[in-house]
């Protein structure tokens, strides 16, 4: 009952605590404004990410563990606790992009004290190699890292990044079921909690995650990837955790792909993202969350089929991609060269109440 039990616990919490942190942003000051960069036209608070952090660890402390802690948990706990106190202070106060390097460097060093790393690599067939740590450890803080900011590259559009977070956590607790119950029920209770904030950041959105909740949910799922899915033998661990996370990585390089070609520092932010675009063609806000949701879970599916029917099926991967990659090219295409931080008009039709 606990797989049933858990994820609808954290699910009533971030739903009942959301409410709380709004007034709490308020009170704070911690308000996304409008600008000519950004989609909304009213000051919306931040700090959603600390309803749903609250619920996930209330969850875990009063359904699964109350009788003590692994030390994995432990590190789970401590590295998103300053992933937390890290969005926490970018939504009030703003950081420089070398500071919020610095503590997800920071909180995955925390992983990997705890025991969290990539340890081996599985190809096709069955072939695995088992890595020295002076590789292991680097590859894992680049992995956390890299999904970390992948999500939140994607917090750009109300509901995108919680929705999409949710599906992703639910493939990972079919992936690991069966060899790592515990760790699967972690994955459904996240996606419970996101699920559980979503009627309150679906548009037209009452709150934004902010860095405290992209961050967070990011972090977690890059925690939950590496104790549980690249640790399955009947993987294809090189690729199955890519897939999982397909849509935030697929426009994470598009984002650095399409800044390094105009020539503007990677770290700088545009109007350039996938949503935008599907924004530009004319859709609603909740078409294109609805739009890309389904990306997601294409991606989730093919994680899916693929860990099933794992051998030569693993050679269609890169078509799964080709395909993709092949449908946002044309969606660039067709949107045209586009300067929206300079277009308020653009921002007042798309994020409109009730869209």
């Amino acid at each position: 009952m606990s797989e049933f039990l858990a994820p609808a616990l954290a699910f009533v919490l971030a739903f009942s605590l959301t409410p709380i942190v709004i007034r709490l942003a308020h009170r704070l000051d911690a308000l996304d404004r409008p600008s000519a960069r950004k989609i909304h036209y009213e000051p919306t608070p931040l700090l959603g990410g600390v309803a749903v952090f609250a619920a996930f660890w209330i969850t875990v402390a009063v359904v699964l563990f109350l009788g003590g802690a692994e030390r994995q948990m432990l590190g789970l706990f401590a590295g998103s606790a300053v992933i937390l106190a890290l969005g926490f202070y970018d939504d009030l106060k703003g950081l420089s992009y070398k500071a919020k390097f610095g503590g997800q460097f920071a909180a995955a060093l925390i992983l990997l004290a705890a025991g969290i790393r990539i340890e081996f690599i599985t190809f096709p067939f069955g072939d695995t190699i088992y890595l020295a740590p002076w590789i292991a450890v680097p590859l894992t803080l680049l992995w956390v890292v890299g999904i970390t900011n992948a999500v939140n590259l994607i917090d750009g559009i109300d509901g995108l990044a919680a929705g999409v977070s949710a599906i992703a956590a639910v493939v990972m607790f079919a992936l690991m079921w069966g060899e790592f119950p515990v760790l699967a029920l972690l994955s459904l209770v996240l996606a419970g909690a996101a699920l559980g904030f979503l009627p309150h950041n679906f548009n037209p959105a009452r709150i934004f995650l902010g860095d405290t909740g992209s961050l967070f949910l990011g972090f977690m799922l890059a925690g939950f990837s590496i104790a549980g899915v690249t640790k399955q033998a009947t993987l294809t661990t090189v690729a199955i955790p890519v897939l999982i996370f397909g849509l935030p990585l697929a426009d994470t390089f598009f984002a650095i792909w399409r800044r390094f070609r105009s020539r503007r520092p990677i770290f700088q932010a545009d109007n350039g993202h996938i949503h935008h675009r599907l924004l530009a063609l004319g859709l609603s806000t909740r078409q294109t969350v609805l739009v890309l949701y389904c990306g997601s879970i294409y991606f989730g599916l093919s994680a899916i089929l693929f860990n099933r029917f794992a051998g030569y099926a693993a050679y269609l991967i890169p078509f799964i991609f080709l395909f993709f990659f092949l449908a946002v090219k044309r969606l660039y295409s067709q949107s045209g060269p586009m300067e929206l931080a300079s277009s308020g008009e653009y921002g007042q039709r798309k994020r409109g109440r009730g869209e």
